[in-house]
């Protein structure tokens, strides 16, 4: 299944249905009176999270939805039934814009919550509401309400505790690829990986999801490379873990370049916890691994890991060290208190 994280659809909720003029006709009833019903309200149109999704794919192949038009009111004071609603089933994670594709409409971030689009069109009077003392036999009826017809964007950032960015070909993949049971594309060419990739990585009995995204370049925010659009579904982690390639001439530099990169493209990805590693250290003789290393604590000013997912050298102390910040983050932000409050809210 292919990956897309957004998407642009069309909605409308349904027309009201039309009020009825009719009028009492009974046997041995002289002045029977209107008894024209109500239409019935359009369908509404919503958008709801749902499990077993993490992608936009279907609205690839289907961009136009519309909600049913409520019933119309038929005589012996029957209302018309409503219209029958739509549902928008995105995964969680899910952000929807105006057509302006900048302003927020919802941010469906826990399966099952849902959020109202278009709301339907309100059913037409019928001519029973009509009747006043000098007008017995009114015969109009009001049509129903049309409904709300407009274009929305959908956007998906994925939910995941612990995010990976770093140079292309900075061993990302192979990472998490070695610590979860993701199989994402490796090979030794640079941007391999062209789309978000999620995994479940357990250390000392707990678990935590970690997000991979392409690989980054200088310029990335002016669109270079496969540019910063995937940097998104790194915005909901808790930690990033930065990979720098031993296999760089200059650790440091690759390290300020990501970091560059970051800060230009803002909402808070700079500001967030980072740990620091130095990968493919097995390719690096004794001499070598000394010397980037320390290039790259003085550009970072902290001590960097060490990690090789290939030997498997440094994987545990990595993982120890995501899990610490992230369990440190939910201690203080549970989904009903705190900092994290808002990320639950529809």
């Amino acid at each position: 299944m292919k990956f897309l994280d957004q998407a642009k659809v069309h909605i409308r909720s349904g027309d009201g249905g039309a009020g009825s003029v009719s009028f009492r006709r009974e046997k041995f009833i002289e002045f029977g009176g209107p008894d024209g019903g109500d239409g019935g309200r359009g369908g509404d149109v919503w958008a709801e999270a749902v499990n077993g999704l993490n992608t936009l794919i279907d609205y690839r192949y289907q961009q136009h939805f519309k909600a049913k038009t409520g019933v119309h009111g038929m005589g012996r004071n029957l209302t018309g039934a409503k219209g029958a609603d739509v549902v928008l089933k995105v995964p969680a994670g899910t952000q929807i814009f105006e057509d302006d594709n900048e302003t927020l409409i919802c941010d469906l971030t826990e399966p099952g919550q849902r959020y109202l689009l278009a709301k339907g069109g309100n059913g037409g009077f019928g001519n029973q509401h009509f009747k006043t003392s000098t007008n017995q036999a009114p015969r109009r009826a009001n049509p129903g309400l049309p409904g709300v017809e407009k274009s929305i964007w959908l956007r998906l950032k994925l939910i995941a505790d612990a995010g990976l960015v770093g140079l292309p070909n900075a061993g990302k993949s192979t990472f998490l690829a070695t610590v979860t049971a993701a199989k994402p594309k490796i090979a030794d060419y640079p941007f391999t990986t062209l789309h978000p990739g999620l995994g479940v990585a357990r250390i000392d009995a707990r678990e935590f999801v970690i997000a991979d995204i392409p690989g980054l370049i200088e310029g990335a925010h002016e669109g270079i490379g496969i540019g910063d659009r995937f940097l998104g579904h790194v915005e909901r982690t808790r930690v990033l873990l930065h990979l720098v390639s031993a296999q760089e001439e200059h650790p440091g530099k690759a390290y300020k370049t990501v970091r560059g990169e970051l800060e230009a493209y803002g909402n808070g990805l700079a500001e967030k916890p980072e740990i620091v590693a130095l990968s493919q250290v097995d390719t690096l003789d004794a001499d070598e691994r000394k010397k980037k290393l320390a290039t790259l604590k003085r550009a970072c000013g902290s001590a960097p890991l060490l990690l090789s997912a290939a030997t498997g050298e440094g994987v545990e102390a990595v993982l120890r060290a995501l899990m610490a910040v992230v369990e440190e983050a939910r201690a203080l932000a549970s989904p009903k208190t705190g900092e994290d409050e808002d990320r639950w809210k529809v």
